[in-house]
């Protein structure tokens, strides 16, 4: 099994807490037996289990926004530390860049995000988040942790490695352009390849999947303050209603993906925020809407930013 491959699984591991079932005809059985038995035993450990899930509960307790994330990258050196691994921080504000291996090609690196969301916990349980209107919902604690976990691994067969692993902790997944800092920094430029996986609910416990091509969509945010003339609700042809003209701006943006997009190129348009007015019966002067946009390829994103743009415009009047 090539390098690439072997850091891989390595990371499917700690993403799976046990043997990860893989489709990928790759890692069929003659591939998989070329993985030392030691190195699988070490990741069994039920005490490897244990202290991954201890640092997951660490930092879904404590979650912390895009570029807010330094306890989190506190805890993250101090684990590094631990392992007598090597690091740069800071990097993007509170990344960490850290290193295992020879220190010479091929570099493989392996990604987790930090950040947690601007959302209020509302599940009662034992490590529920102590930080009112943040919560890690997109589990970015479990990222980490598995990060370090595969950290550990790496670390603990490292003269094993013909290479070196890269471990990236980036911050301001969310928003914020965290990955394009990092990027910025120049950590990346002689990476041959990048990992990095995500938890998803709806699979069953040890199966990992993936597919060829992109799986996870690109994507940015807008937004777009539209101005008319306020006035009361009783005489609205005196004033010019600018939720009327930002409800026509947002069935604009529908149509942008059930209109203008190919059907078999997945894409999405999300209105999220619409802020305007305080008073049942007062038409106000400005209304405020923002929100997302999503595409699996740079074509498709650019599209989408220029069109959306447009249809800012006309809204606005420009």
């Amino acid at each position: 099994m090539g390098f690439i491959k072997w850091v891989f699984f390595i990371f499917a591991l700690c993403a799976s807490g046990s043997t990860p079932i893989l489709s990928d005809s790759s890692f069929n059985s003659n591939g998989l037996s070329r993985i030392p038995s030691k190195l699988l035993n070490f990741a069994k450990k039920p005490e490897l289990f244990d202290w991954m899930v201890g640092i997951r509960r660490k930092i879904h307790e404590n979650p912390e926004l895009g570029y807010e994330e330094f306890e989190t990258s506190k805890l993250i050196r101090a684990e590094l530390d631990k392992m007598g691994i090597s690091y740069r921080y800071p990097v993007a504000i509170t990344g960490v860049i850290g290193f295992v291996g020879t220190g010479k090609p091929p570099f493989v690196a392996l990604r987790a995000d930090m950040d947690a969301l601007a959302m209020q916990e509302m599940v009662e349980w034992e490590h529920k988040s102590k930080i009112p209107g943040k919560m890690h919902a997109c589990g970015h604690d479990a990222h980490v942790a598995m990060l370090l976990g595969a950290a550990k691994i790496l670390k603990e067969h490292q003269k094993d490695l013909q290479g070196t692993v890269v471990l990236v902790f980036q911050p301001a997944e969310e928003e914020g352009g965290g990955a394009e800092r990092i990027l910025e920094a120049g950590m990346l430029e002689n990476v041959d390849a990048i990992f990095g996986m995500h938890v998803e609910p709806s699979l069953p416990v040890g199966e990992v999947f993936t597919r060829p091509g992109p799986l996870l969509a690109g994507g940015g945010y807008f937004e777009a303050v539209i101005s008319g003339k306020g006035g009361h609700a009783a005489i609205p042809h005196h004033s010019v209603d600018p939720i009327l003209a930002a409800s026509n701006v947002i069935v604009s943006l529908q149509h942008l993906v059930s209109r203008e997009a190919d059907p078999l190129d997945s894409q999405v348009v999300t209105v999220a925020k619409f802020q305007g007015g305080g008073a049942f019966n007062v038409i106000p002067d400005s209304v405020t809407i923002g929100g997302t946009y999503r595409a699996f390829s740079k074509e498709s994103i650019t599209q989408l930013k220029q069109r959306i743009e447009e249809i800012r415009q006309v809204g606005l009047g420009d």
